[in-house]
């Protein structure tokens, strides 16, 4: 509720968050706001079954749901995905569906078969789904910057929603993927800002890069982006907002929180004043990309 009082309206969740309890959440709390003045994506590629008895399927998630999980990316899978999400969240709309983590990395042998079942009928569901009305894009989440730069020339999405490669902290993917976004009309949706933790507190002990606790380089990079931010009286997680939101292919980040002092933080910073010394300041420390888009 916090963030919706702060004037956010764009809501990402997936059935894979708490295996059904992000889903439930947000349902909760959309039942209190006019569904229009709302736009939610939820995810596909993962079917939920019933734990079995004795079985703790919980994975990570600290007081997730116990069912278990079965990846599918085929058409019927995309369809029960659906089916199962509109229940979590007591909605019979989403506006936008995405497929989830099909990630080399992620998947290891059974990726080819995901991608087969992907390009064999799952999303063809889709487009079908967008062409009924049922939502209104179709997307696609990508984790790593191979696997964003294998699919983003050709493959049919309105808009990837990418976790990793384009941050404050990384533009690795500039000259490649987010290129292609801009060559064929496709909107990016960056879902990890603050790069797991470090463009939060990049001092902190312990602090996480890329799901990984990061590297004394990682480390040195945002503490020395922190203390440019702070020549020009900008917190860095200001900047680590706004930041990718200059690239034309941008069109919304989507950062965490996990109480609602964080939303009401999130929100004032991605309001907060950023002069464009910071951003030359930046280039000539060679702290960003030479050509990153910023203004």
């Amino acid at each position: 509720m916090a963030a919706w009082e702060a004037g956010v309206r764009y809501f990402d969740t997936a059935p894979w968050y708490g295996h059904g309890l992000s889903e439930h959440r947000l349902g909760t709390a959309m039942r209190r706001w006019p569904r229009e003045a709302a736009l939610v994506s939820t995810k596909v590629g993962r079917v939920y079954a019933p734990a079995t008895r004795g079985q703790d399927a919980r994975v990570q998630w600290q007081g997730g749901l116990n069912f278990a999980v079965r990846y599918d990316y085929s058409a019927a899978g995309f369809e029960e995905s659906l089916a199962q999400s509109r229940l979590r969240l007591g909605q019979p709309s989403v506006d936008a569906l995405i497929v989830h983590d099909l990630d080399r990395g992620y998947h290891g042998p059974a990726h080819e078969g995901h991608m087969a079942a992907l390009t064999g009928g799952g999303l063809g569901c889709l487009h079908r789904l967008k062409a009924e009305g049922a939502i209104s894009a179709v997307g696609m989440g990508i984790n790593a910057l191979e696997d964003f730069a294998a699919v983003a020339p050709w493959i049919e999405v309105d808009f990837f929603l990418v976790a990793m490669p384009y941050t404050l902290a990384d533009q690795a993917a500039l000259e490649g993927p987010m290129a292609e976004c801009v060559r064929r009309g496709i909107r990016v949706i960056i879902g990890a800002p603050f790069a797991s933790g470090l463009l939060a507190t990049p001092g902190a002990p312990g602090v996480m890069y890329n799901y990984a606790p990061a590297s004394d380089g990682m480390r040195a990079k945002a503490l020395a982006i922190q203390a440019v931010c702070a020549r020009h009286a900008v917190p860095l997680m200001a900047a680590a907002l706004q930041f990718p939101l200059l690239h034309p292919a941008v069109v919304s980040v989507i950062p965490g929180a996990i109480n609602a002092e964080q939303a009401r933080l999130n929100a004032a910073n991605a309001r907060y004043p950023i002069p464009p010394e910071l951003w030359d300041e930046l280039k000539s420390e060679r702290l960003i990309h030479p050509d990153a888009p910023v203004g």
